[in-house]
């Protein structure tokens, strides 16, 4: 029972998901700050309100319907989105380039050698 444990919390997907867990719950306050204090902000300085809670608002029966809170959420989503795709997405795939271009500039010791092997061949 304890080997199967160990066997399932060695695999690599499940640290990587934990990983991603941590720092996803780190990095939450960042994008909640970036949402909330600047794009909101911007949000509020060009449609009067930082949200759309109230829009549409109605009373039906004495309680207070507002279809606006399911705008505010889709909006929030989408603009959390982009801060993220923005902002950690397209910065790690431009890395990830970068590095995978290194990598194939510089040929492994192996490739090196046998490329060495045959400029000797080609010479005799």
């Amino acid at each position: 029972m304890f080997q199967g444990f160990k066997e399932f919390i060695s695999r690599g997907n499940v640290i990587d998901l934990a990983v991603g867990v941590i720092i996803g719950g780190a990095f939450a306050p960042i994008v909640k700050t970036l949402a909330d204090n600047v794009i909101m902000a911007l949000i509020a300085a060009i449609f009067g309100k930082p949200n759309f809670d109230h829009v549409g608002e109605f009373v039906l029966n004495g309680a207070k319907v507002m279809p606006g809170t399911v705008i505010t959420a889709i909006v929030n989503f989408l603009l959390i989105a982009v801060a993220v795709y923005f902002c950690i997405v397209v910065p790690m795939n431009k890395f990830r380039k970068t590095k995978e271009a290194e990598e194939v500039a510089e040929p492994s010791e192996d490739v090196a050698l046998l490329t060495e092997i045959r400029d000797l061949l080609k010479r005799n």
